[in-house]
């Protein structure tokens, strides 16, 4: 019996290495999240340690009453809208739900 030739675009070390008789397996997030915290060294850079850099893309608006993206913002009340129909119903609300939605947004509520 003539033994196949192993394809010339296989290399041999991409194959799955074998200790004793055991393929090695990879660690899912939580297998490693687990083994780092068990770690002694204290200033070891590890996967949960690092923080990444601020973005430099801006924040994106959310409107106040539907949630959509907000393309516009009402100089009079300071709420976000999505679309004309929606300033209307900005326009329309009394001050203190004008207020509320701002408070839910975190916004101060100066209402001029």
């Amino acid at each position: 019996m003539q033994e196949t030739p192993q394809p010339k675009f296989k290399k041999s070390s991409l194959t799955p290495k074998t200790v004793g008789s055991k393929k090695r397996m990879w660690k899912s997030l939580k297998q490693l999240l687990t083994s780092e915290r068990n770690l002694q060294w204290k200033d070891a850079v590890t996967y949960s340690s690092i923080n990444p850099p601020p973005s430099f893309r801006p924040v994106k608006k959310y409107s106040d009453v539907s949630g959509l993206i907000a393309l516009y913002t009402d100089p009079q009340t300071k709420l976000n809208y999505h679309n004309a129909e929606e300033f209307t119903t900005v326009r329309s609300l009394p001050m203190d739900l004008t207020s509320g939605y701002l408070a839910l947004r975190g916004a101060t509520s100066i209402v001029g």
